[in-house]
């Protein structure tokens, strides 16, 4: 880790932090003045400090992302990517963590961090799992990432370091602790079995059933029927 971009790091983490105190004296002195001080004092100022932390985090993280990308693709040794990118991973470590691997935020809540973190994800669907680089995960409707699944757009092979997006279309079902590498496309109503893994760079075709270790194709839907009565 390049001394460049812890700095950039802590810099944005004392913007985050200043705004945090701001806010919160804020809200103070205007529950002072409605006659309500004790609503911010002991847990309650520790829970929105905490909450607005998060909040304003996410915030300068996306806005920082805006003013300089992270693509997709290889990142070279000394770029300004690889700088860029230290800067995000330090964001995920520090911060964004143990909100999404914690396991104590509910499913729905989940959602809207993905999203706000960069995730596409289409109407009626949800993660129980952990979506890393969420900036590089497309996913349809009606689509459940079953418990603990893992999805992975990130490349770190010895001194080899890219992102390569995960799409996944409408209707998939992704079993629990199924993991997905980087470069996966996965087509509408497929089903990845659980405790599979997807290799990188895999294509699963619209309506299959794919299972195993390294993930391999079993079924070919062609019916609903046929597939409730397989897996069933």
């Amino acid at each position: 880790m390049r001394k460049g971009p812890v700095a950039a790091f802590m810099a944005l983490m004392c913007v985050v932090c200043a705004l945090a105190g701001m806010t919160l004296r804020a809200a103070a002195a205007l529950l002072a003045a409605l006659s309500m001080p004790s609503l911010l004092n002991g847990v309650a100022a520790w829970l929105a400090a905490t909450l607005l932390i998060h909040l304003y985090a996410i915030m300068l993280h996306r806005t920082a992302l805006r003013v300089i990308p992270l693509r997709a693709g290889q990142i070279e040794s000394g770029s300004l990517q690889e700088c860029v990118y230290q800067v995000y991973i330090l964001f995920y470590l520090m911060v964004f963590n143990t909100l999404l691997r914690g396991g104590w935020l509910p499913i729905p809540l989940l959602r809207p961090l993905y999203l706000a973190l960069g995730a596409q994800l289409g109407p009626n669907t949800y993660s129980s799992g952990i979506i890393c680089d969420p900036l590089f995960v497309r996913v349809g409707a009606n689509t459940m990432l079953g418990e603990s699944s893992l999805l992975v757009p990130h490349v770190i092979e010895g001194g080899r370091l890219a992102h390569f997006p995960i799409v996944i279309g409408d209707g998939v079902t992704i079993g629990a602790h199924a993991v997905l590498l980087s470069d996966v496309t996965i087509g509408d109503h497929a089903i990845v079995a659980a405790n599979s893994v997807v290799c990188k760079g895999a294509r699963i075709g619209a309506g299959q059933v794919w299972g195993g270790s390294p993930a391999r194709l079993l079924l070919e839907k062609s019916s609903t029927c046929a597939v409730e009565g397989r897996v069933g």
